[in-house]
């Protein structure tokens, strides 16, 4: 069994963390992620921002996303080996395996399908999920209420359909 947290004080700590972005000691900013695949783009190819007007738009953001996805990504790795040792390494993971197939190709190509589509989806939105349910849900954001409906429905349909099997009927 792995050592968890209560329920509620995730929402304290998120509210700390959201408390903290905004203000002028942290990023004085809304939280969000997706930002940073077009900064880094950019980074990568040596975009000129003068030609690209969206990279001049996201200059400070890009910068700030990438240390946060960073930080967020070596924090996760650090809580699941030391704090709930739950860290395992799999290509395939369980329900996958159950429900669709065993080939780490078609897993792979799906995942890439579906992170491709998400951020598509994320840049289309004016954001990403983080962005809109962690900051634009926590300013109670017209925008942010509907994306979330849109999720969640989404979340409905596709886990309807990934966990249909004809086996299990």
């Amino acid at each position: 069994m792995t050592n968890r947290l209560p329920w509620w004080m995730g929402g304290i700590l998120l509210s700390g963390l959201l408390l903290l972005t905004f203000s002028i000691y942290g990023a004085d900013r809304p939280i969000g992620a997706s930002t940073y695949v077009p900064y880094f783009a950019g980074v990568i190819f040596d975009l000129d921002p003068d030609k690209y007007s969206y990279l001049k738009e996201i200059k400070n953001a890009g910068s700030w996303e990438g240390v946060m996805l960073f930080g967020s990504l070596v924090g996760g790795f650090v809580t699941s080996i030391f704090i709930t040792k739950s860290f395992r390494l799999s290509l395939i993971p369980t329900a996958w395996k159950k429900y669709k197939n065993g080939s780490i190709i078609s897993r792979l190509i799906w995942s890439f399908i579906a992170g491709f589509i998400m951020i598509i989806g994320a840049r289309l939105a004016g954001g990403c999920t983080s962005g809109h349910f962690m900051s634009g849900m926590s300013q109670l954001a017209i925008s942010s209420m509907i994306f979330g409906t849109v999720v969640m429905i989404s979340l409905l349909i596709t886990g309807r359909y990934f966990y249909n099997t004809k086996k299990d009927k």
